[in-house]
């Protein structure tokens, strides 16, 4: 089902808009200029909406400067007191994310939702495991049922207040109950979805727990947005999104670049020639698949979806486009070939 569009900044999400990538600062916000350093990082890196976490109201009155250090928008992440979250939206944020279980009684999350919709601010309702209400957290409800109920509670809630600028998060440290919950909640909503797995650990950990609660997820048609969250700096977090947004085929302008695993038959290094292809081209933003495979015979045809491959063995290989041989070479040659090759593609793409 597709999502509601909502504005977040000079970003749109939902309604088939790309998926937004997500981090967040860990410097303190006290610390104006790391912060804002920090924030220039991240979006030098491809981060698309940057999160900063604000804990006194005075804190707030930074946003004005982290606003100037950056283009994306910003988001003010508020764990308890509504009137925080007022001063940051009064200060400029373009969204605020809340766990309204923490906000406490009802009369303080209308407070934030009349400053929120008369300044047009969306808000993302973000409900995880460790944060239920107390009659959820003692009920014998799954844990992807609280939290999706925890979730459902607060959209009718800011909806009963004439509020439908919404984002909604079901986060859990298990990549099982955040698939299985954002599946439920994809159903009972249409306001987009921002994804991401809890406390997921240090990179390689959090990658891989990501990718599988997020990829499922993506390939599902759900989430809008999303956040990897590692234990370490913040480029980390959108390298490995970018990743499974490739992986999925939710990102294209990049270079593909696909290797076979080796076995017996291959006769060449192509460890090493895979790593020669990776650095001259893996940066690239550019739509292109390359191909290195370890045999002559049958890597073309293993390929052939490639718009450009190397394969070879024995002192000698072939450079190959869309499983069709253009060129034959040594291997000491064969780079070489298949660089012009490509090179030469590239340049008349640009014509």
């Amino acid at each position: 089902m597709q999502t509601r569009v909502i504005r977040i900044g000079n970003v749109a999400i939902g309604g088939g808009n790309p998926v937004a990538v997500q981090s967040m600062t860990n410097t303190s916000t006290l610390d104006r200029e790391a912060t804002a350093s920090q924030l220039r990082l991240l979006e030098e890196a491809g981060c698309d909406i940057a999160r900063i976490a604000f804990e006194t109201e005075a804190q707030c009155e930074a946003i004005p400067f982290f606003r100037s250090a950056t283009r994306m928008p910003l988001v003010a992440d508020i764990q308890y007191d509504y009137r925080i979250a007022i001063a940051a939206i009064e200060q400029g944020i373009d969204k605020v994310r809340i766990n309204p279980g923490n906000i406490g009684e009802e009369s303080r999350v209308r407070a934030l939702l009349d400053c929120a919709a008369a300044h047009r601010v969306p808000i993302r309702i973000g409900v995880n495991s460790g944060s239920l209400q107390k009659d959820l957290k003692a009920s014998d409800l799954l844990p992807e049922e609280k939290l999706t109920r925890s979730a459902l509670r607060h959209v009718r809630l800011c909806e009963q207040y004439g509020f439908d600028r919404l984002v909604v998060s079901v986060k859990s440290s298990s990549a099982a109950v955040t698939v299985r919950a954002n599946r439920m909640l994809s159903e009972a909503i249409d306001y987009p979805l921002h994804l991401g797995v809890t406390e997921a650990g240090s990179y390689d950990a959090a990658l891989v727990k990501s990718a599988a609660a997020l990829g499922s997820l993506l390939l599902d048609g759900i989430g809008d947005t999303i956040r990897v969250s590692v234990t370490g700096d913040g480029g980390s977090e959108i390298a490995a999104a970018k990743q499974i947004l490739r992986a999925v085929g939710r990102d294209r302008d990049f270079c593909e670049i696909v290797s076979c695993p080796t076995c017996s038959r291959t006769k060449m290094d192509l460890i090493a020639l895979e790593r020669q292809v990776r650095e001259r081209y893996g940066a690239l933003r550019t739509p292109l698949k390359l191909a290195v495979m370890g045999c002559a015979v049958n890597g073309p045809g293993e390929a052939s979806d490639a718009d450009f491959g190397i394969a070879g063995g024995d002192g000698k290989g072939v450079v190959f486009a869309k499983g069709k041989i253009i060129a034959a070479a040594t291997e000491a040659e064969l780079f070489g070939v298949f660089c012009a090759a490509v090179d030469r593609y590239l340049e008349e793409t640009k014509k």
